[in-house]
């Protein structure tokens, strides 16, 4: 899904899901980095006790530096095995 160019939203989020993070998060690791400067906030949550630790994962974005940026990185985790990145958008 693009963003629409049309009007700038006041909140660009990112909402990504990571189905394997033994094996996909260092992939998406390195694409958070390259992008680190546009991300504002970044908050992971997964399912987790003392003896089990989820394999699956949920990343959320709070994106700066406008549209085709976040267009960009979106696209680039979306080609990634078992990763899924999806633009919320909150006017």
């Amino acid at each position: 899904m693009n963003i629409s160019h049309d009007a700038t939203p006041k909140m660009n989020i990112v909402a990504i899901k990571v189905a394997n993070r033994s094996t996909s998060a260092a992939k998406v690791q390195q694409l958070l980095t390259q992008y680190g400067c546009y991300i504002k906030t970044r908050i992971g949550f997964h399912h987790t006790a003392e003896d089990h630790c989820a394999e699956d994962g949920l990343i959320i974005l709070q994106m700066v530096g406008g549209c085709e940026v976040t267009d960009e990185l979106i696209a680039k985790l979306n080609v990634l095995e078992q990763v899924q990145a999806k633009y919320v958008a909150f006017p």
